[in-house]
């Protein structure tokens, strides 16, 4: 940190930097995609589970949805809580152990099935789907798996599996997508242990959980190379408290609260990784724990066109059932083939994941990214297909006698998925930053903003040599050839178009490479649609992957597969083309200038006329260390 105790940008980025994995020792499909190669030989034929690991993964679905049929997502929806039975129920059955080996005393499922089991949980209630998957995707389960000893393993996973939730602990008050501000310490003590003081915010399950993990900063001295660094804390640890139980808009049987840390003693035995590896260690396991996410997107998208179906096929309007309307038809069968492409993402990429074959980084994030994105245009969509049914509760539905489908409460609880886990804007930033990582390595001194120029002519000879290379290959390919992919029929149209769609965007990337250079990574406007068209190119090829293996594997299913990829390949090439449009035709410029004028006061006459109507008091709140005299709200569930 600066003297000031702020942290500037450069500082900010080089933490960033330092976390981020630099090196890529597995081939990355969407990395080539975005480089205007698309390696369909990576995914197809797509990765399958093995038949054994299959079998058992649908055994214990089976059991779930027969444990979840005998739920009622409406009593957490009124309790705000999930109810200690329901708790116990799952971890009955498992569910808490998904994801860990059965070495471990878990379940060892296949990342698919995972996706499946959370699908279905989510689907009594979100705030089921947010219990498990914080605890087993970002929780102590994922980042002891990978990181820890072998005594850390067999000390916290069994627990785990058998139903001691789990929270992750990284946000501050002051402190989000900013690492390098994080100001929770970890100071050493002469003992070898560790000294806990601070305060985290947002800790799904965090107000019920009996293991952590904690994020905190190490201070540099001899013997210590410092750094943030993670550790897993027992959350009945004397000096632990949780202050407050947060309230949301949405998932309101979520255990979200504010956790304070004073002197909490932590064995040095309880630290995962070395020092200083606590973001790189987060950054890791999110790489397949942000698949969570998207599984409980697409059991959304599923629920949506159930409903939007059942309702627009009984609700009649001048004279027939309102999905004969074109207005509303549209709408459904962008839900359709919508649902489908994100059950198709979540597929590929989970059989990726525990294939283990590729760089899934992207994959994974661009999921996440267009999952949390498309399940919201679906459940909004749907809103509109049940008009004032759609506004109105589930509660208020049944109290005069009508069907209690509770829209409204989706469309609330899948809002903070756009949040979650990277927000949308982060998310872009971060796939931004790989996709473009090759061209900042050939770069080099171009993109630094701070090299002179001697440094930079250096940099642009070393830079000529390789777009002397790379640029010619994206003339032409297997996108112009009409015989190219034959083997998909129907849909060959439609990977050719991705083909050619993938060099195109290169070659874009390049242009805005050489034309800002250093200060490409402020065109977010511009590297954000870069991304989104990679995602709906990515989008594009898992849906049509794996319409081919389902017509292999069933043919009645595979025709109707080819259908709904047709539709949606068709949807979403209009989206490319407006997509690359904007590009270049686009009012990031002038938005710029309105925004910075807004900021200072240049129009705060535009908001008169109206009550402000929140109290006076920070927009952040600034917490000290001080110790506290709340009641600790945590209650056990199993």
């Amino acid at each position: 940190m600066s003297q000031t105790g702020r942290v500037t940008e450069v500082e900010a980025r080089a933490v960033a930097e330092a976390a981020r994995e630099a090196a890529w020792a597995k081939p990355s499909f969407a990395k080539d995609l975005y480089l205007g190669h698309l390696r369909l030989d990576l995914i197809h034929p797509a990765p399958r589970t093995p038949a054994d690991k299959a079998v058992k993964g649908e055994d214990f679905l089976q059991r779930l949805r027969a444990y979840c049929e005998t739920l009622d997502g409406q009593v957490i929806e009124r309790e705000s809580r999930i109810p200690d039975e329901y708790a116990k129920g799952f971890a009955a059955l498992g569910a808490f152990g998904m994801k860990i080996p059965e070495e471990y005393g878990g379940l060892g499922l296949s990342m698919a099935d995972y996706g499946r089991g959370l699908m279905l949980a989510a689907s009594v209630h979100p705030s089921i789907g947010a219990l498990l998957s914080a605890h087993q995707s970002i929780g102590v389960p994922e980042p002891v798996k990978m990181f820890g000893t072998e005594e850390q393993k067999r000390e916290y996973l069994p627990r785990c599996a058998r139903g001691a939730i789990s929270a992750f602990l990284l946000t501050e008050p002051d402190v989000g997508s900013d690492p390098a501000r994080l100001s929770m310490a970890a100071v050493p003590s002469e003992d070898g242990s560790y000294i806990l003081d601070g305060v985290k915010l947002w800790t799904t399950n965090g107000v019920v959980a009996e293991l952590l993990v904690v994020m905190a900063r190490v201070p540099k001295s001899e013997g210590h190379r410092g750094g943030v660094t993670a550790f897993v804390v027992e959350a009945n640890s004397p000096g632990v408290t949780v202050e407050n139980r947060n309230s949301f808009m949405g998932l309101r049987g979520i255990e979200n609260g504010v956790t304070r840390f004073h002197n909490v003693r932590v064995s040095a035995k309880n630290r995962l990784g070395e020092e200083g590896q606590g973001l790189k260690i987060a950054l890791t396991t999110l790489n397949t724990g942000r698949l969570s996410i998207p599984a409980m997107c697409a059991g959304a998208g599923k629920w949506s066109l159930k409903v939007a179906r059942e309702w627009s096929a009984e609700r009649e309007q001048w004279g027939r059932p309102i999905a004969r309307h074109a207005a509303i038809a549209h709408k459904i069968a962008f839900i359709a083939a919508t649902s489908y492409a994100l059950e198709s993402i979540l597929e590929l990429s989970a059989e990726m994941a525990d294939e283990g074959a590729l760089d899934i980084r992207l994959e994974a994030a661009i999921a996440k990214l267009y999952a949390s994105e498309k399940s919201w245009q679906m459940i909004d969509e749907l809103v509109q297909i049940r008009g004032g049914r759609g506004y109105e509760s589930a509660e208020s539905l049944a109290a005069r006698g009508e069907r209690a489908v509770p829209v409204e409460q989706m469309m609330r609880d899948l809002r903070i998925n756009r949040i979650f886990e990277g927000s949308t804007e982060i998310m872009h930033l971060f796939i931004a930053r790989e996709a473009v990582d090759t061209h900042l390595q050939a770069a080099g001194a171009l993109a630094d903003v701070h090299a002179d120029r001697t440094t930079k002519a250096k940099a642009a000879a070393k830079a000529s040599g390789f777009y002397a290379r790379w640029l010619p290959r994206l003339v032409a390919g297997k996108g112009t050839r009409p015989s190219s992919f034959a083997e998909f029929g129907d849909l060959a149209p439609y990977l050719r178009f991705v083909e050619r769609s993938s060099r195109k965007l290169a070659r874009n990337t390049f242009y805005g490479m050489s034309r800002w250079q250093a200060k490409l990574e402020q065109r977010q406007g511009f590297l954000a649609r870069v991304v989104d068209i990679g995602a709906e190119l990515f989008a594009m090829t898992a849906a049509c992957v794996r319409a081919e293996r389902l017509r292999q594997d069933d043919p009645e299913r595979g025709e109707a597969a080819y259908e709904l990829a047709a539709a949606f390949c068709a949807q979403a090439q209009v989206r490319v083309r407006e997509l690359f449009r904007r590009l270049w035709l686009n009012s990031d410029s002038s938005d710029d200038t309105l925004a910075r004028r807004i900021l200072e006061g240049r129009y705060t006459w535009l908001e008169d006329g109206v009550l402000h109507l929140y109290p006076d008091g920070p927009w952040i709140a600034h917490v000290n260390n001080g110790p506290t005299r709340k009641e600790n709200l945590a209650r056990r569930m199993i």
